[in-house]
């Protein structure tokens, strides 16, 4: 008889926990986002965010989310993304842009790049997996937020692949304590079923400021519920 899907989710997070498995792949670059980092750290020593705040990582999605602060009145949100990365990135600056704040809420929505880098629904997963588990294992009270994928004009070709991993994560997340899954797969498709381009800049790619009402509508709900 195979074993429950929870099972096996569980088995994964705790070989994760343990340090046996590993999502960056031989060659990754993480020192691409050093600058990016550093700032951040520069920018923490004279103003560092709201002890117990909601913080936001990822990649371009939250990177280029400028009105953060003001789509999320009275909440203590500070953003820690940067564009381009993967949610191993996330994982490997944990150190230096998560752990020092202690923040009450993580919020990531990362996944996109990894697709188009050539991984599998299956491993952008057991990446997420290696997320929560060194988040949850330097501040175990912290909630971890998975942003789900929403496809793009763009990246058009991957969105089955984006629904997956979504599918993935909220499984996951449904069988562990202090972890959430904010759905956001929909939002920008029309009555076609295919992203509105009014609702991107012109790369196709990237909300403009109406897409990003959108997704600031959906984290808005999320968190009048907690």
């Amino acid at each position: 008889m195979r074993k429950p899907v929870f099972q096996l989710l569980a088995v994964s997070f705790w070989l994760l926990s343990a340090g046996f498995l590993q999502g960056a792949e031989p060659g990754h670059n993480f020192t691409r986002w050093e600058k990016e980092i550093a700032a951040y750290e520069r920018a923490d020593a004279t103003n560092p965010p709201p002890p117990g705040g909601i913080e936001f990582i990822g990649s371009s999605t939250i990177a280029r989310w400028k009105t953060l602060v003001q789509d999320l009145p009275g909440q203590p949100v500070f953003n820690r993304g940067f564009g381009g990365s993967q949610i191993v990135d996330a994982t490997h600056f944990a150190s230096r842009v998560i752990f020092p704040y202690a923040p009450r809420i993580v919020m990531l929505r990362a996944g996109g790049n990894d697709l188009w880098a050539g991984k599998t629904p299956e491993q952008v997963f057991a990446d997420f997996q290696e997320f929560a588990a060194t988040v949850r294992a330097k501040l175990p009270d912290t909630e971890i937020v998975f942003i789900a994928q929403s496809p793009s004009i763009a990246r058009w070709r991957q969105h089955e692949q984006e629904k997956k991993l979504n599918e993935l994560a909220a499984a996951f997340v449904r069988t562990r304590t202090n972890m959430k899954y904010i759905e956001t797969y929909e939002i920008p498709l029309g009555a076609d079923g295919k992203p509105r381009p009014e609702l991107f800049v012109k790369d196709g790619l990237h909300f403009n400021a109406d897409g990003y009402q959108l997704l600031a509508a959906r984290v808005r709900e999320f968190l009048a519920k907690q």
